[in-house]
């Protein structure tokens, strides 16, 4: 993670206190050992999208949870343009849909 979303990331969680500082942290770890981060960022482009941008574009979408997480299992390509995000199938269900919860919670 950048400098700059680490220190976004900081300031906010302690604005919310203690356990929000410790809640955000240990989600972007997890993220970090599931590999997400290698194409991943919070606030900006890599290879995929930043995970803001993701977050706004599936927060009002009911539907989103479930099929991200299925997304983020089996892979998948042409919403955020032609390159294609490979399975992951070392991510159980139940983590992958951690992982969007915490992504679509961003703000």
């Amino acid at each position: 993670m950048q400098v700059a979303a680490r220190l976004a990331t900081l300031c906010g969680a302690l604005l919310l206190g203690p356990q929000a500082w410790a809640d955000a942290a240990a989600e972007a770890a997890f993220a970090k050992s599931k590999n997400c981060l290698a194409c991943h960022a919070i606030e900006k482009k890599v290879v995929g999208p930043a995970f803001k941008a993701v977050a706004d574009k599936y927060r009002q979408d009911p539907a989103a949870l479930e099929r991200l997480a299925l997304k983020v299992r089996q892979g998948g390509n042409g919403v955020w343009g032609v390159v294609y995000m490979p399975a992951n199938a070392q991510v159980t269900p139940e983590e992958s849909k951690r992982l969007v919860a915490w992504v679509l919670g961003l703000k």
